[in-house]
């Protein structure tokens, strides 16, 4: 297969099931009384989305991996800048869209971290814990999560010393720890963290569509790690965004791809777009 078409499996595997899950949850929101113009953002989202992944799976080259690292922690860092909604500092406003910082920038991020790590590991590293305690200092225990559990699966495949490993581990788990002991004064909102519990109230079944789909979509980028190049940055991305589907159970976190809310859908998509790239990028090298 010609290295620029290594791309589209995955584009087109992760955008079915993906907007299979954008659809059933704009379908369960409706249901409930959601206005569908709430909905038919989800789905511009998913368009949006995917224009951009695809413009960064033909083009991206691995010279751009700083920059989708690095701009997760200044992202979070600027979030600061805005009040904050009492006293949480979580997202960013582009006109009149209110953009989660992590979940938008977050998901191309781990990608970059995983496909450079071996080999500039310190800036690497710096990026995520700097990434990591600022989500801890929004705070975002979920955001937390997800960057510790990335953490701790890059460290368990880092060429390092034991003890370095050792160190990396218990900074992420400290941090993600300590950020779950900070209150969170938000209330949840039915459509955007309660949307699982709305889909059980329909029925079971719908329900259990909905939490299937969302896992399947949250799995689709490992499917890119059948090359050693992309297994780390796969496998990243894949635990990445599982972390996000679990967050709901554990708290009132947003539900990814089945609540209401642009930037899981175009961050995710950012991330799936930048593995893509990757697949191209090796099958190119090889193909040389």
């Amino acid at each position: 297969m010609p290295a620029q078409f290594r791309a589209i499996p995955l584009l087109a595997v992760f955008g079915l099931v993906s907007l299979a899950s954008i659809l059933a949850g704009v379908a369960i929101c409706s249901a409930s009384g959601v206005p569908l113009t709430l909905g038919l953002r989800n789905i511009a989202a998913w368009a949006i989305g995917a224009v951009i992944a695809a413009i960064i799976a033909f083009t991206a080259r691995r010279t751009a991996l700083p920059v989708f690292l690095w701009l997760l922690p200044v992202g979070l860092l600027a979030s600061f800048l805005s009040p904050g909604l009492e006293g949480v500092h979580r997202w960013l406003a582009f006109g009149p869209v209110q953009a989660n910082v992590a979940m938008l920038l977050g998901p191309a991020a781990v990608v970059a971290f995983a496909a450079r790590m071996d080999f500039w590991p310190t800036g690497s590293w710096l990026a995520l814990l700097a990434a990591l305690a600022l989500t801890v200092a929004q705070p975002d225990a979920s955001q937390a999560s997800a960057l510790a559990a990335v953490a701790v699966l890059a460290a368990w495949s880092f060429h390092a010393r034991p003890r370095s490993r050792l160190i990396l581990v218990a900074l992420a788990i400290g941090a993600a720890v300590w950020a779950w002991q900070r209150p969170d004064p938000l209330a949840p909102v039915p459509e955007v963290e309660g949307v699982i519990g709305l889909a059980f109230a329909q029925s079971v079944s719908m329900g259990a569509l909905a939490l299937s789909l969302m896992i399947l979509t949250a799995v689709a980028p490992t499917l890119a790690a059948t090359t050693s190049a992309a297994r780390l940055p796969a496998l990243s991305l894949g635990l990445f965004l599982l972390a996000w589907a679990a967050a709901p159970f554990l708290g009132a976190f947003p539900v990814p791809f089945l609540g209401i809310g642009p930037s899981p859908i175009v961050g995710a998509w950012l991330g799936v777009g930048l593995l893509a790239a990757l697949l191209r990028d090796q099958a190119a090298v090889t193909a040389a």
